[in-house]
This record gives structure tokens, C-alpha cells and sequence, in this order.
């Protein structure tokens, strides 16, 4: 009994509140097949753990939880199911996260460092990427998987 509870407390607590040390106010606009939203949305992020909030009219749209797992209103799922329901199975486990935060994707794959920031494009079987970061914004599109996420910065 006791190693079920163990167990119960180790899966809910994958999804719990979480104390971000980072965050700010962004215009978030994602496009996949499944997930359609541009407006108004919090990144906050620590160390271990990202939290995109996302509103529509003021009102919150949706809530993704990144840490161990990638967890939404409908429940948690691991980084590379999430990729496969919403994005691409192709993309490697960490690229949403890696986005959010503005980091660089595919182990750094042809990466050109810009003025403030970098890009990247990726061009193989299963993807077709434009990756690009600086000050202002973040932009990724996936043309072969028609993929877009933009992450800019609200004036």
C-alpha cells in the first residue's frame, strides 16, 4: 500500500505548482496541425521547469508545463508523445522546450551566429526548419511539417 501511494505522489506531483524564477510577457502564436493560437502569453521558467500560459481575450486558453513531462489541461505525456500528438514524432524530445527559451535545436546543427542571436536550418527527410533567435523574437517554422511557432516581444 504504501509503495502505491509512493507511486500516486510521484505522478501528480510531475504536473504541481511550480515557483518560476523568470517571467515575462510575450505574443505567442503556434500553428501545427492540432493548435491553432496567436495572442498574449506568459513564458515562466526556471531551472528545471517551463510554464507557457497562454490567453485569449484575457482568458486562459491553455496552460503547458514543461519539466519531466509536458503536461496540459488533458493530462501529462512525455516530451517525445507530446511531439508526436501536436507537433512532429521527428523532432527530437527537447526542441519545444529549447524554442521557449530561445536556445539552439538539433545539437546545435548548422547554427550561424547573427548580431544578437543565431539561426538555424535544418533540411532533412522528416523536417524542413527555419530557426531563428534574436532579441526581439523567437521563429520557428517546420515548412514539411507546417509547424510555426513565434515568440515575440510585446512593446
Amino acid at each position: 500500500m504504501k509503495y502505491f501511494l509512493v507511486i500516486v505522489v510521484m505522478l501528480f506531483s510531475a504536473c504541481s505548482i511550480k515557483n518560476y524564477e523568470h517571467t515575462s510577457t510575450k505574443i505567442v502564436t503556434i500553428k501545427s496541425p492540432k493548435i491553432k493560437f496567436s495572442d498574449i502569453g506568459y513564458v515562466r521558467h526556471s531551472k528545471d521547469a517551463i510554464e507557457l500560459e497562454l490567453f485569449v481575450a484575457g482568458n486562459v486558453f491553455k496552460r503547458i508545463h514543461i519539466n519531466r513531462l509536458i503536461c496540459l489541461d488533458e493530462g501529462c505525456m512525455s516530451k517525445s508523445s507530446f511531439n508526436a500528438e501536436y507537433l512532429s514524432a521527428s523532432y527530437p524530445s527537447s526542441l519545444l522546450q529549447n524554442i521557449i527559451l530561445g536556445k539552439k535545436i538539433y545539437d546545435g546543427q548548422n547554427s550561424l551566429k547573427q548580431e544578437d542571436g543565431f539561426i538555424q536550418r535544418i533540411k532533412n527527410s522528416d523536417v524542413n526548419i527555419k530557426y531563428i533567435v534574436n532579441s526581439k523574437e523567437i521563429y520557428f517554422k517546420d515548412r514539411q511539417n507546417h509547424i510555426l511557432i513565434k515568440i515575440k516581444e510585446v512593446n
